[in-house]
């Protein structure tokens, strides 16, 4: 592995880590919001039956009053029914009573109905605040775990950032400059390991000479197609040892040769 970018695979896997916190992060609000839907809906029901009931209640005294009303002109038509002297003025008399005791029958079919759906309605706020309880219990359960790791990942990450400025500090300053450049456009992710040849980052295929050359660690290198620094885990005696091995075989087969 190349000394120079050896702290700054460090400093890497820390800031992909804090990435990954601060994303972490960013989304919890998200989730409170969607554990906290059930809750506003159950909210919204129980303040719609509420507000229709009060609508409804409303109406029947409304009815009511109506009715009131109506009984009384029924019964002034009735008071003056003993004033009629002719059978014509006594035949409209009874038609107008016929009409006002379809009209009573009207109101009070709506009174019915409006107690009706009173009856509903409340039977319905039973069911919906049941569900409210229901769902105020179950959001605070989850609004509490929710924070409690919202309070781990900020203390993880207030670790890490601590780390984050030593590791930093160890840095050749203009290695740290261009990280720092990649970094921000390669997300998050300046540094790519060399696996069978290819670079990870870009999932490409590198030139064989290039290769070597990362794994001889005696510069930084780049990928010639995402531009990520380049860094082989390997130790790089290994490849040379390799080669030395590979010569002594030979050698010896030309010996033999011979």
């Amino acid at each position: 592995m190349n000394l120079q970018l050896s702290p700054l695979i460090e400093l890497q896997k820390l800031d992909l880590r804090i990435a990954d916190l601060k994303e972490q992060r960013r989304k919890i609000p998200e989730r409170l919001e969607e554990n906290e839907a059930p809750l506003r809906e159950a909210k919204r029901l129980f303040q719609e039956a509420s507000a229709s009931v009060e609508s409804l209640v409303k109406d029947r005294r409304g009815h009511e009053k109506d009715l009131e009303a109506h009984e009384d002109r029924i019964g002034k038509m009735k008071d003056r029914a003993a004033q009629l002297k002719t059978n014509q003025e006594y035949q409209a008399h009874l038609f107008e009573v016929e009409l006002a005791n379809k009209k009573r029958g009207e109101i009070e079919e709506k009174i019915l109905l409006a107690m009706e759906q009173i009856e509903q309605t409340q039977r319905t706020i039973v069911e919906v605040q049941a569900k409210l309880k229901e769902s105020e219990a179950l959001f605070v359960k989850e609004k509490a775990k929710l924070d409690e790791k919202d309070q781990v990942l900020a203390s993880e990450l207030a670790e890490l950032e601590v780390k984050q400025k030593q590791l930093s500090g160890q840095v050749d300053k203009s290695l740290l400059a261009r990280y720092n450049k990649l970094k921000t456009t390669r997300k998050e992710q300046a540094l790519a390991l060399i696996k069978d040849g290819i670079c990870v980052g870009c999932r490409l295929q590198l030139p064989p000479q290039l290769v070597s050359q990362v794994k001889r660690g005696d510069d930084v290198h780049t990928c010639p197609y995402c531009y990520r620094m380049l860094y082989w885990e390997g130790d790089p005696a290994t490849e040379v040892k390799g080669a030395v091995e590979h010569d002594q075989a030979k050698n010896l087969e030309v010996g033999e040769s011979f």
